[in-house]
């Protein structure tokens, strides 16, 4: 692992041979980096800070009543809502890793952060990334069987299935988190290296890098196939069987009530691909940070922020669960 502090030179011999040497590790020597952020204009910060901050508390507050309605009432103690707890509770964790810094880097007028610090975020924000990829596959396939089987529903989700499920989700994000960090920690850096992003992602991560990205390259896009295309792949399979399912039905009624279980998930896929599509596109084929930073701003802080709403206003009853939650609340003194 290369060493990233300064180096004294002060107390060495420099041969040529050294000489070289301290070149190689200057070039590893890397303490902070410099997110460029969204915006360079002075006269924004203070709008980017109060909407940024207003759009995060929306967010944890939104997603932490769903989770407290959905563990306190026995009415959504089922599969879909055990699932939909899991990802309001990735949400939070989600957009908790990249907007905090931001703020504070608005706030205070300063771009940097530390190499520990960026090498948190790239790691972290794979697994949130990648659990959201998952979550939304699992949901998929529970409103499959909820439709397609509703007589074998219960026996088919099980909680042990379910636990099983998510936790198969967890190990095989971290592993896969886990590689890309490793690499990522060989690489080498000059010296006061700019990031285009407002956090440390690892796609402009590799672009800024000044040593050989090919293998970190290749490990990302398998990742991105087995993380992002089987997932999606899953998610489409699960919905023409949906669809096929519901065609079959012949009450307009019973084809009403299925679909709209369906439409909250459809929306948050929607969001969630749709944005996350646009950034690696930017990315691959136009190479444009500004692109990417506007569809990163749209699934790391605008979809959690509307995952509640979409979830509570489209389902009565996570309204009828969140409005005896508050009204209990509420009645203590």
């Amino acid at each position: 692992m290369p060493v990233h502090c300064s180096l004294n030179s002060a107390f060495v011999f420099h041969s040529p041979r050294y000489t070289n040497h301290l070149e190689r590790e200057n070039k590893s020597c890397v303490a902070q980096f410099f997110l460029l952020g969204l915006s360079d204009y002075p006269e924004l910060q203070l709008v980017l800070f109060a909407l940024f901050l207003s759009m995060y508390l929306v967010a944890v507050l939104g997603n932490l009543l769903i989770i407290l309605a959905a563990s306190s009432d026995s009415h959504l103690h089922t599969p879909m809502y055990f699932f939909l707890s899991n990802l309001s509770f990735v949400d939070i964790c989600f957009t908790s890793t990249t907007v905090p810094k931001m703020l504070v880097n608005i706030q205070t007028q300063h771009k940097d952060i530390s190499y520990s610090e960026c090498l948190a975020q790239v790691h972290f924000f794979m697994i949130f990334a990648g659990m959201d990829n998952f979550l939304l596959t699992i949901m998929a396939y529970e409103r499959f069987v909820a439709i397609c089987h509703p007589l074998n529903y219960m026996v088919i989700m099980n909680p042990r299935l379910c636990s099983l499920l998510v936790l198969m989700s967890w190990i095989i994000i971290f592993w896969g988190a886990l590689l890309n960090l490793l690499l990522v920690m060989h690489l080498t850096f000059t010296r006061g290296t700019e990031i285009p992003h407002f956090f440390c992602n690892l796609p402009p991560l590799l672009q800024v890098a000044s040593s050989d990205t090919r293998i970190n390259n290749i490990v990302l896009y398998i990742a991105t196939a087995l993380l992002g295309v089987f997932p999606v792949t899953g998610i489409l399979l699960s919905y023409s069987k949906i669809v096929s399912s519901l065609m079959k039905m012949s009450s307009s009624a019973s084809k009403s009530k299925a679909f709209s279980t369906c439409g909250s998930h459809l929306c948050m896929v929607s969001l969630y691909y749709g944005t996350s599509l646009v950034e690696y596109l930017s990315f691959t084929f136009t190479h444009s940070s500004q692109e990417s930073m506007i569809a990163s701003v749209m699934y790391t802080v605008v979809t959690p922020m509307l995952n509640p709403f979409i979830y509570s206003l489209r389902n009565k009853d996570v309204k009828g669960a969140l409005g005896r939650l508050l009204s209990r609340a509420g009645s203590f003194p």
